[in-house]
Formats: structure tokens, sequence, C-alpha cells
């Protein structure tokens, strides 16, 4: 099987020189045939591609015979794919295009390429520079010492002259006031007798402690619990309502007005 490349195509490809000692293996051939000539690395012309490349081929000497392989390889895939391209369609599916993992090495070959050029150019700028070097700071540096001249009983003497001040102790006495839940439930049974509802913060106001506070909410808790009182809130956060407890009798909440 012949396998060398015709030109009779184009004419533009009589004029195309390649110096195959130039590049590292088959992929950067490729990307130098596609770049020098403007062409869409996603709509790769096979035939016209695979012509070139194999011209090239032609040029190899004999000191590189041993760096053939690979370039050999790329070209029997690149007949490969042209086979694939002629097939009727019926063969080959529609939604897979033959050149696809061949453009995906270019683009990932191209994009090596670049990183690598990147990382030479810092390299050539970090060549031409040269640190300050380290210079200890201020802080660490070395201290010359000083040598003490003093006798033991001069120490002795400014050590009895210091006057230290003598740490009060200072005490903090706290008064704990019992609040026995027992005294609030009869607050709210005895305020009830007399009024059919009263607000909860009402029921506060004589105290000042906090504990007041919830030994009250504990005790109307316990009391509805029992069935003693009812407890209403129209909201939430809003204030808090107790209600004489009367069997069957619905609560209607008033907020406007005060106890009654």
């Amino acid at each position: 099987m012949d396998l060398s490349p015709s030109l009779q195509d184009s004419p533009d490809e009589h004029f195309l020189v390649v110096d195959i000692e130039r590049f590292r293996g088959p992929l950067d051939l490729l990307l130098h045939l596609i770049r020098q000539q403007d062409i869409d690395i996603f709509e790769i012309p096979i035939s016209k591609i695979t012509r070139q490349f194999l011209s090239a081929l032609t040029d190899i000497g004999e000191n590189q015979i041993n760096n053939a392989a690979e370039f050999m390889e790329m070209a029997a895939n690149l007949l490969r794919i042209k086979a694939q391209m002629l097939l009727p369609s019926s063969v080959v599916s529609e939604d897979e295009d033959p050149r696809a993992e061949l453009v995906y090495r270019l683009l990932e070959y191209e994009q090596i390429q670049e990183i690598k050029a990147h990382l030479s150019l810092a390299e050539s700028q970090r060549s031409r520079q040269f640190g300050k070097g380290y210079v200890l700071p201020r802080s660490q540096r070395a201290k010359k010492e000083t040598v003490l001249e003093t006798q033991w009983h001069e120490v002795y003497d400014a050590a009895k002259s210091m006057v230290v001040p003598s740490m009060d102790i200072v005490e903090h006495r706290v008064t704990t006031r019992l609040v026995a839940m027992e005294d609030k439930v009869d607050l709210i049974l005895l305020t009830l007798q007399n009024l059919k509802r009263v607000r909860f913060s009402k029921l506060l106001e004589p105290f000042e402690s906090k504990m007041h506070g919830v030994m009250t909410f504990l005790a109307s808790l316990e009391l509805a619990r029992n069935r003693k009182v009812k407890l209403r809130q129209t909201e939430k956060f809003s204030e808090l309502w107790m209600y004489r407890y009367v069997e069957n009798i619905p609560v209607e909440i008033d907020t406007n007005s005060g106890e009654e």
C-alpha cells in the first residue's frame, strides 16, 4: 500500500515546508500544521491534515528512525479516522465524531504547552532577581551581658525597703430569701376570689425579686393543671391572663378592660 501524500488537491500545500526535527512529537507537529493554516481545531479537515502529516514523515532522516514510531502511530490513527469518516452514516453513529478523541488530545497538549511556557518565563524572570537575605530582627539580636556589681546585703536591704501592698480580702455576702410556691398558689386563689380574672403582671407589682416572678408563674401552671384557674394569652409575648375556673363555661378574652 502506498501511503505517500498526494498534493494535487490543494496547490497551497506545495509551499508547506515542515522541519520535523523541530517538533517534540506527533501532537506537536499536528498542532503546528493546524495553527499555521488557521484551521478550527474542532473542524479539522482530516484528509488535508493527513496528507501534510505523511508528507512531513518522508523527511525523517536515518538518525531519527528511533523516534519515528510515535509519528507512524499517529499517521495510522489519522488514516483510521479518515476511513471512518468515509463510511456511510448507517455504519457510524451521527452523534459520534471520529475526530473527537484527537481533538481532546490536541487541546490537552496545547494547554500543557501553555503552562510550560508560563513556568519557563517565570523561571527566567526569577533568575534575574536576587533576594536580600534574612536579616535578624532587632529584638532578636545578641545583647551584651551587663555584670551586676553589688553585694548580697545590698540586695537584701533593698528588698526590705520595698513596700508591698497588702491584699485586703473583700467579703461578699449573699442573702437568700426563700420564696415558696405554696405562698404564690394562695396569693392567686385569694385574688381570684374577689376577681373573675387578673393579669399576671399585676401579681408581680408588690415584689422586686425575679424569683417571685418565677415562682408565681410555676404556681399558675400548677393551678391550671389542677383545674383551679385558666390561663389565656391572645398572642405570643402578649399579656398573660388568669381566670377563675368555672366548669363548662368558655372564657372570653377582653384585653381592653382591666381586672374584674
